[in-house]
This record gives C-alpha cells, structure tokens and sequence, in this order.
C-alpha cells in the first residue's frame, strides 16, 4: 500500500504519543510540559472524533508519520464555525509534504463540514513552522509577547488564520465529523495524498 491519510483510531495513541512527547520534554514548541501518556492520547483521539475530523498520515509499511486534529477555538456557540488546528510530524518524516498532506485533507473536510475560518498558534522563535504556515495561506493575525513561560524562558505566541470558505450571511449549523465521514468521504480524505513525497 502506498502512503496514505486516514482517520485516526485510539490503536494510534501510541504512535501519536512517540510523535508529539519530544515537542513537550525538550522544545517550546508546545507548552504541554508533560508528554500525555498513551491512554491520555487515546482519550484526546476518542473525544476529537465526534465534532472534528483527527487525521494521521501513515507510510507503506504502516509507520504513522505525522497527525494533524482539529477542535474549537472558543466554547461559546458563536464561535461553531471557526476551529483551531494542530499539526506534528515525526523527526525522520519532516521535509517530505506530510505535514501539507494532513492539513490539505483536514481544509477539505473542515470545508464539508461548514467551517469557514482556521485558526494556528505557533510558540517563538519557530522559523520552520513559520514558513510552513505561510506556504500553507496563513496570514499572521496577532503577536503576544512574551506571553508563556515554559523551558525555563518567556516565549512570543503567534496566531495565524486561513480563510476555508466564504461566510455566508446565515451560515447553516456544522455538520459533525462523523455525520461526514459516512457520506462520500473518500475523496476528502484523499485530498492531501498528491503532496505526500515519502
């Protein structure tokens, strides 16, 4: 089988925990200090999928090279059609159009499903993923400075937004992830494979 996207399961938790822990114990990258432990990650999985779509990108031998989630920004019900997305690759994966792969799909979903507007936060200094979510249409939308302090220092926040559609005047409600998953959904899904290079 070739590499390919899919939806994630809690059987990934593992994998997905392995790829996310060193961005807790030894960068800024995230301000989760403590890596989640595989059953935390699974519960995180389990809880994502119902709403939002939770995507991994994995090789022709099954190794999960990356993931990438979406979820809210905010709780309040005016913020329904806007979310908030995450995306992180495996150490010997980056470079290679998996992470574009993942949010390539997820922006053809998120679209499916009636979100409108896409939101990232970015932890600074962070050059790479700078340029990758300007490659990806993200306009920079607001600098906090200073505003965490974690790896014993204080770290700008940058938080980025990407258009998915065009806002109607009376937006219908969200459908929910697992409503779309059983509609056609294999092209969506598919949508970001072009660009995986691994």
């Amino acid at each position: 089988m070739d590499p390919h996207i899919r939806v994630a399961t809690t059987a990934d938790a593992a994998a997905v925990r392995d790829i996310y822990a060193p961005f807790c114990s030894s960068s800024a990258v995230t301000f989760e200090e403590t890596p989640p432990t595989a059953d935390e990650m699974a519960d995180r999985i389990e809880s994502t999928l119902e709403q939002y779509p939770w995507l991994v990108a994995e090789s022709a031998d099954g190794t999960v090279l990356g993931y990438a989630y979406a979820g809210p920004l905010r709780k309040r019900q005016a913020y329904q059609w806007v979310v908030e997305l995450s995306v992180y690759v495996a150490a010997d994966a980056r470079q290679s159009g998996v992470g574009r792969a993942l949010y390539e799909s997820l922006f053809a979903i998120l679209e499916r499903q009636g979100f409108y507007d896409a939101y990232a936060v970015t932890t600074l200094p962070n050059p790479a993923t700078v340029r990758f979510h300007e490659r990806l249409g993200f306009e920079r939308f607001a600098d906090f400075p200073r505003v965490g302090y974690t790896q014993g220092e204080w770290h700008d926040v940058r938080w980025w937004r990407r258009e998915i559609a065009d806002k109607p005047e009376n937006p219908e409600p969200i459908t929910p992830f697992s409503t779309v998953r059983e509609d056609e959904f294999g092209s969506l899904l598919r949508a970001g494979e072009p660009f995986l290079e691994v």
